[in-house]
């Protein structure tokens, strides 16, 4: 049974991969993003999300899953205090036990805590069974992002 911890600065190297398979995964949803040039980026994102207590894993004997969240940060006022889930990724092979649920979970319940009146996220268009999973979790739509390209070929 994986439990749900929090990261430790060891848990760096093996989160790095996680997101590289994360964000080279997304990349047929169309996401923008190429893992392996963000190699030093996101290791420097998952230190201080380690060092800040914003990073959850689920493990067993190995690395299974994580969650990246936070508070947002904007230059507006709010009448809300919202929560960010940046990045949720479960291994593939660990996909359908469960522990996608139990990282949101956790994430909710941390931002909760922290002062959090509703969380968000991102989720590429495209990604039906993401989609459906978040929709599953009472996720629903709040604004839309739309997106032209400007390619001159």
């Amino acid at each position: 049974m994986a439990e749900i911890t929090d990261a430790d600065t060891d848990d760096a190297d093996a989160l790095v991969e996680m997101w590289l398979s994360l964000a080279d995964g997304q990349r047929k949803y169309g996401s923008h993003i190429p893992p392996e040039s963000n190699r030093t980026p996101i290791r420097e994102s998952i230190l201080r999300h380690i060092t800040t207590n914003r990073l959850l894993l689920a493990r067993d004997d190995h690395l299974l899953g994580f969650v990246m969240f936070s508070l947002e940060r904007g230059d507006f006022e709010q009448d809300v205090t919202r929560g960010i889930v940046e990045n949720l990724y479960v291994r593939p092979e660990s996909r359908g036990d469960g522990l996608g649920s139990q990282l949101l979970a956790s994430a909710e319940q941390r931002l909760h805590d922290r002062g959090a009146d509703a969380v968000a996220l991102n989720v590429m268009a495209a990604n039906e069974d993401a989609r459906r999973f978040y929709r599953d979790h009472g996720y629903t739509p709040h604004r839309l992002e739309v997106e032209k390209s400007l390619d001159r070929d």
